[in-house]
């Protein structure tokens, strides 16, 4: 007899009917809204008086895996847009042999000026792990994986060759350095970015003291949003900073929202534009709920894949 029948009394109908639900929603979760890409525009008003709007093409954990072939392709039709940049906020694998592909699907974006940061997941390849301790580090006020960099023994990702290509690209490099980004018209963007906070790699104290002098805008970049940096960026007086990361939650629930973050922002700006204060600034956070998953939890509900298309305006 099905323990649950057994236990509670329940009909043979409803225990069935609870069953085939439940199949029924992993079933879409994995196989339809896992692979249902979308492309979000925002506007966001940072940009000084009289500055031509910029395009601000937003990707972030891809984590892709040998063979995933829509996802290459709809990376690849991005381009389409014709961006002003691409920021790349990090988590491109899932997948030790992956970055063939990888480079491939983001070939017709390396042609535009870009910048990036890397995730754990750039770093150390996956771990099959229990989804439900999400939920239980949540509640204990722990993240992820306990925020500690990973155990010792964990798969080495090829990480050099991501870097190493698109540095020849031409994409700047943001891990816990500052870069410029040149564009039409002599306009030019300054970026400070930070190593991923979710494996304590961040080191603030290297980029420190806020936007530079001489650029058109400058922008602050990390994978993970954590408080700490959020903080900081925000306190420096950054107008925009983008973050990953979240996933957005991605098993959400319907008309409410999600349930996680993954790190110790609240759920409220899992996903999208929001506003974080500190240190007497305000400054505009997006964090996008990125294009993948991990290749061991390969489901989305009520949180389809995304990239940004981050149009900048004059400040108001």
């Amino acid at each position: 007899m099905d323990p649950m029948r057994a236990r509670y009394g329940i009909p043979l109908g409803i225990t069935a009917g609870v069953t085939a639900l439940g199949a029924a929603g992993l079933g879409y979760a994995a196989g339809i809204e896992a692979r249902s890409f979308r492309l979000r525009r925002v506007s966001v008003p940072v940009l000084p008086p009289g500055m031509h709007p910029l395009r601000v093409l937003h990707v972030s954990d891809i984590h892709l895996v040998c063979g995933q072939r829509k996802k290459e392709r709809w990376l690849q039709s991005l381009a389409g847009l014709r961006p002003d940049f691409v920021i790349n906020t990090g988590d491109n694998l899932s997948d030790t042999e992956a970055v063939p592909e990888l480079l491939d699907a983001l070939g017709p974006l390396l042609e535009y000026p870009g910048a990036y940061v890397f995730g754990s997941n750039d770093y150390y390849g996956p771990r099959l792990r229990n989804p439900a301790r999400y939920l239980l580090e949540k509640a204990s006020g722990r993240h992820g994986l306990n925020g500690n960099p990973p155990v010792t023994g964990a798969v080495h990702n090829p990480w050099e060759d991501i870097r190493d290509a698109f540095d020849a690209a031409g994409w700047v490099g943001l891990s816990n350095s500052r870069g410029r980004i040149k564009l039409g018209g002599g306009r030019e963007v300054a970026l400070t970015g930070l190593d991923d906070p979710h494996i304590k790699r961040d080191r603030y104290g290297e980029v420190a003291g806020g936007p530079e002098s001489g650029a058109d805008l400058s922008l602050a970049v990390v994978h993970a949003p954590y408080l700490r940096v959020l903080d900081a960026f925000a306190a420096d007086g950054y107008p925009l900073i983008l973050a990953g990361h979240t996933h957005g939650g991605q098993l959400c629930v319907p008309f409410y929202g999600a349930l996680v973050t993954n790190c110790d922002l609240d759920t409220r700006r899992v996903k999208g534009l929001s506003a974080h204060e500190a240190g007497g600034n305000r400054s505009y956070l997006h964090v996008s709920a990125g294009c993948g998953t991990n290749r061991y939890t390969p489901v989305r509900f009520a949180c389809p894949p995304e990239a940004t298309l981050l149009t900048l305006t004059e400040a108001v």
